[in-house]
């Protein structure tokens, strides 16, 4: 498992969604830009139209001052109507312009999506102010049409003394102008229609659009919530990583480890190979000189305490057999038992000698004694040779027990002696041993000290870079995000 502080801390929502909201910042702004370049747009539409609608009044006025200075009735009658016709097939493609213009913008106002009612009732004012320029032009041509009619008929009157009126031509100039008026009726009902239909499909547009903020609102709450979750299962990953780092970190480890204590086991198994060659040689060497390897059993008499792996003891078979005769034991023991057995006995040589000497000078008293008596005590001549012979028999046995005492103590000591060369060899040995411990211990104590500095630098060393990591992912975000909203 990763050590606990070392994953990446979560950054404040502030922090973390100020890039989008500079984002969205920048949207708007975008946003309102090309709204003002599409009112501007629209201005400039605005204005086209009144020049066209201007230009149509001043080709209305010059054909009415063409009409009226025609010269014959039946000519002028004729130019009149045909003129007149002329502007009504004008006057119907005029609005059928306009209309195709006003889908046009309707069109356009569909794919900009205003975003105020604002907007809505300035078009409004134009479609009202257009509606107005375009009724005044008919009412204008109306009226320079019944202006040549006017001034006609004036002048038919003034000359009714030189000519004579016509009346179908009167009634067919009237109604050519009640079907101008029906026509252009008709036109303005169909223009306010297709009017009324564009508003209609506006409102619809406008409730569409604040359907469709709505949803983008939804959808941008969804977005940071995702965005959310998202972080989230980053730093989740993250910190996964970090534990499957450490378990391979461990598993390195624990490979190595185990390779050592494999050379390691190979090591001690060539040793222990070793060692069994030389107890064989041992063996062998010690059935060739006939000796006998006695362990020391417990050192000191302390039966609490382990025994000695190794600690034995090689002596002759004579030496041997007198430790058996010792008993049980361990090799100490056994040789205090011996040393007091040979207090004992040096202490019985010395009552001998003792009771020797007493003897020899009981024997010189008692010789001198018999050779004052030798002539007082002839019958007992033979008693005293007996006692002779008894006392030196005695006097043989007891020396060929010291002889043999003697014996046992000069070997006894050379074992003593020889047992102590080796227990001083076995303590120097050990407190070598004990001086190495010591030093391995001091060196292993360092190395572990210097293992745990190091791992202490090589976890500084991670945290510093997967906290550079952590920074250099931010940045390229931070980075990808600023080119996104370029």
């Amino acid at each position: 498992m990763g050590t606990p502080g070392s994953g990446r801390k979560r950054t404040p929502v502030k922090d973390r969604f100020s890039a989008e909201d500079e984002a969205l910042s920048n949207i708007a702004r975008e946003a309102e830009a090309r709204l003002a370049a599409k009112r501007a747009a629209r201005a400039e539409a605005r204005d086209i139209r009144m020049r066209e609608l201007e230009r149509q009044q001043k080709e209305g006025v010059e054909d009415a001052l063409s009409i009226r200075s025609l010269g014959s009735h039946r000519n002028h009658s004729y130019s009149h109507s045909y003129g007149m016709k002329k502007r009504s097939s004008g006057s119907r493609k005029d609005p059928l312009s306009g209309l195709y213009f006003d889908q046009r913008n309707y069109s356009s106002l569909r794919h900009s999506k205003p975003t105020s009612a604002y907007y809505t009732r300035l078009d409004e004012k134009s479609d009202k102010q257009y509606a107005e320029n375009y009724t005044r032009p008919s009412s204008r041509n109306s009226a320079s049409a019944t202006t040549p009619l006017s001034g006609n008929s004036s002048r038919r009157g003034s000359g009714d003394t030189s000519s004579l009126v016509d009346p179908d031509t009167s009634l067919s100039e009237l109604r050519d102008i009640y079907d101008l008026k029906d026509q252009i009726q008709d036109v303005e009902g169909r223009y306010m229609q297709g009017l009324k239909e564009l508003k209609e499909s506006l409102s619809e547009v406008e409730e569409k659009y604040k359907k469709a903020m709505v949803s983008n609102a939804q959808l941008d709450n969804e977005k940071n919530n995702l965005i959310y979750q998202v972080d989230t299962l980053k730093d989740v990953i993250e910190e996964q990583e970090e534990q499957m780092a450490e378990f391979y970190r461990e598993n390195e480890e624990k490979s190595k480890e185990l390779e050592r204590q494999r050379h390691m086991c190979s090591v001690l198994q060539h040793k222990m190979d070793e060692l069994k060659e030389g107890l064989r040689q041992r063996d062998e060497l010690i059935e060739k000189h006939g000796l006998v390897i006695i362990p020391d059993g417990t050192p000191n008499g302390d039966v609490h305490r382990e025994p000695v792996v190794g600690a034995i003891t090689v002596v002759s078979q004579e030496a041997a057999q007198v430790l058996e005769s010792a008993g049980e034991g361990p090799l100490d023991v056994r040789l205090r038992k011996l040393a007091g057995e040979k207090e004992e006995l040096l202490s019985q040589i010395r009552r001998l000698k003792l009771q020797l000497e007493e003897e020899r000078q009981r024997c010189s008293r008692s010789e001198s004694t018999a050779a004052d008596l030798a002539g007082l005590h002839n019958g007992s001549d033979l008693q005293f040779i007996d006692m002779q012979r008894d006392a030196n028999r005695q006097i043989s046995e007891y020396k060929f027990k010291l002889s043999k005492a003697e014996q046992d103590i000069t070997t006894l000591e050379q074992n003593v002696s020889r047992l102590e060369g080796q227990v001083l060899r076995y303590k120097t040995a050990a407190e070598n041993a004990e001086k190495v411990e010591d030093e391995l211990k001091a060196e292993k104590r360092k190395l572990q000290r210097e293992l745990r500095t190091a791992l202490d630098k090589i976890e500084e060393v991670e945290m510093t870079n997967s906290h550079l990591a952590k920074r250099l992912e931010k940045m390229k975000a931070n980075r990808t995000a600023l080119l996104a909203q370029q």
